[in-house]
């Protein structure tokens, strides 16, 4: 059975590395989920690139879906607007509600189980009731 890929939406590029690279550490390395960071512009600065997501989404894409997880508005906005679409990313793919570093280790830890698009969404979105204090 494939995983559910997962990509990861900075408006930093080095934001959407390194989370990835944490997900992947914190998940046991979970060498078999597809992530892919889709950070920043084309041109490497700060924002978002439909381009850029749309490629992620394809990369990870594995036949189980493509859950998507962003950091902020305009994002968000990018996502959605790719979605609305429906041409530009896998018709499997999914925008996550989820905070984006601890939704995405819930997500890559999901994933690694074997558990279908719906499973790490919702394990992505019930971090936000992880309690720091």
């Amino acid at each position: 059975m494939n995983p559910v890929g997962i990509v990861l939406v900075s408006h930093s590029a080095a934001v959407a590395t390194a989370v990835a690279e944490l997900a992947r550490g914190l998940a046991g390395g979970a060498a078999e989920v597809p992530v892919a960071a889709a950070g920043g512009t084309a041109d490497g600065g700060l924002g978002t690139s439909a381009e850029l997501i749309a490629r992620a989404a394809a990369e990870v894409d594995r036949g189980a879906g493509v859950a998507v997880l962003v950091d902020l508005g305009s994002a968000v906005l990018t996502v959605k607007a790719l979605l609305a679409d429906g041409d530009e990313l896998p018709g499997s793919t999914r925008l996550v509600d989820a905070p984006l570093v601890e939704g995405a280790v819930a997500a890559v830890v999901a994933a690694s189980a074997g558990a279908d698009l719906a499973a790490v969404g919702a394990a992505a979105t019930e971090a936000y009731d992880y309690r720091k204090a």
